[in-house]
């Protein structure tokens, strides 16, 4: 009669086949990269050359508009171009920045693609500059 063994028993006494070792490890293989693909942030060459480029324009885009609203306050007519880019409407307001050509850098003949937008964001939270205290007389 066949006595029945113990767990610990049986797992001493076995012997995988190359076959399912195989399998085995290639499953393994495969759910390691789709759990590396999916939640631990792997990416791509590919991927990771487009978020690079991404990212240096949105840089790029970032800085020009901090230079552009520099530019726009240290005009002579800030406050009338404040209040004119108030009143336009808000699809027009990137194409106000970009002619008065605030969103162009020196040395630069076209505005630098998304800054335009971004200044228009920050000047229409911005507040009308303050005279200095002197001036008033």
């Amino acid at each position: 009669m066949l006595e029945k063994q113990s767990f610990r028993r049986r797992w001493e006494d076995y012997q995988a086949s190359k076959t399912l070792a195989f399998w085995a490890c290639a499953g393994c293989i495969v759910a390691t990269l789709i759990i590396g693909f999916t939640w631990g942030g792997w990416v791509t060459s590919g991927t990771a050359e487009r978020m690079v480029t991404q990212g240096a324009t949105a840089a790029r885009a970032d800085l020009a508009a901090t230079i552009c609203v520099s530019r726009f306050e240290s005009a002579p007519d800030t406050v009338i171009n404040l209040a004119s880019l108030k009143a336009s409407s808000s699809w027009s307001r990137s194409d106000f920045i970009a002619k008065g050509g605030w969103a162009t850098p020196a040395g630069i003949e076209e505005p630098i693609a998304g800054a335009a937008d971004i200044c228009a964001h920050r000047l229409m939270d911005a507040k009308p500059p303050v005279k200095a205290a002197g001036a008033s007389g």
